[in-house]
């Protein structure tokens, strides 16, 4: 089974190992036919500690590490 792929901005940086990637998407409402924005945030492991507030990310689904963290920092850019 393909593992989930999702691009998001670290809205958070303070655990070790541990960003907070905040996922926006966009969909159509069915009965007021008027786009809508929601996000949702996701617990993600990073190694390395490189990424920092702000930056762009994608995230990969993986195996649970924690209670809340099931998905890895793929890769980050700077903003």
């Amino acid at each position: 089974m393909p593992k989930r792929i999702l691009q998001g901005t670290v809205v958070s940086d303070k655990g070790d190992k541990t960003v907070v990637v905040s996922v926006e998407r966009r969909f159509t409402d069915p009965v007021m036919k008027k786009t809508v924005r929601k996000s949702k945030r996701y617990h993600a492991h990073d190694e390395t500690n490189e990424v920092k507030i702000g930056d762009a990310v994608t995230i990969r689904e993986c195996r649970p590490v924690s209670k809340l963290k099931s998905w890895e920092v793929v890769s980050g850019q700077s903003e």
